[in-house]
């Protein structure tokens, strides 16, 4: 077993989604991942949309998914949203396509900073139509992914917030073991077999 740092462990899993039809993006902060998320809303709805969302619209659309727990969150995901042009027309609009998944727009991005109680840095996110749907924390070959596992509970203790609420499943790995868990309102309890 060769010695493989976090960094290329990293490198190594985006280079392979990027091979999957995965679109890099960087996201810098929350702000920028906001940013992204209404480009990527308005471009997966654009056949309902017609024109661009004005502020007001966007504000709406927005309004919608905040302030919700994960499991609201996941709902939110499914269904479809009303929502009232400036012009007082209603468009039915999707933050998500389970019938065919195609048809979503998928992107990574790495490094996150979020800043919460703490401020915290997340290896990589995949978005699916601009929303954080999947976090994977690294650890480098031989490191135990229990860590791993820590540092998400303490991210969701101190920095899960916003547009994270949207985050389905973890996943952790060291290139040699990888674990994946789904997001919960709950404590997370993991069994020893982890």
């Amino acid at each position: 077993m060769a010695y493989q740092s976090e960094a290329q462990l990293e490198s190594q899993l985006i280079e392979h989604l990027s091979t999957q039809g995965y679109s890099r993006v960087t996201i810098a902060d929350e702000q920028t991942l906001e940013d992204n998320f209404k480009v990527q809303f308005e471009a997966f709805n654009r056949q309902k949309l017609l024109k661009p969302l004005s502020g007001k619209e966007w504000e709406r659309v927005f309004n919608h998914l905040k302030g919700k727990s994960i499991f609201q969150s996941a709902k939110t995901l499914r269904d479809k949203f009303v929502l009232e042009r400036d012009d007082g027309t209603k468009v039915y609009l999707r933050f998500f396509n389970e019938e065919d998944p195609t048809k979503n727009i998928f992107q990574v991005t790495h490094q996150t900073t979020i800043v919460g109680k703490y401020k915290n840095r997340y290896d990589v996110t995949i978005l699916v139509n601009g929303l954080p749907l999947v976090q994977i924390e690294l650890k480098r070959r031989g490191i135990d992914i229990r860590e791993a596992v820590n540092q998400i509970m303490r991210y969701k203790k101190h920095s899960y917030g916003g547009l994270f609420h949207y985050v389905q499943i973890f996943v952790v790995s060291n290139g040699m073991d990888t674990k994946y868990f789904a997001n919960s309102d709950k404590p997370l309890l993991y069994s020893l077999a982890f």
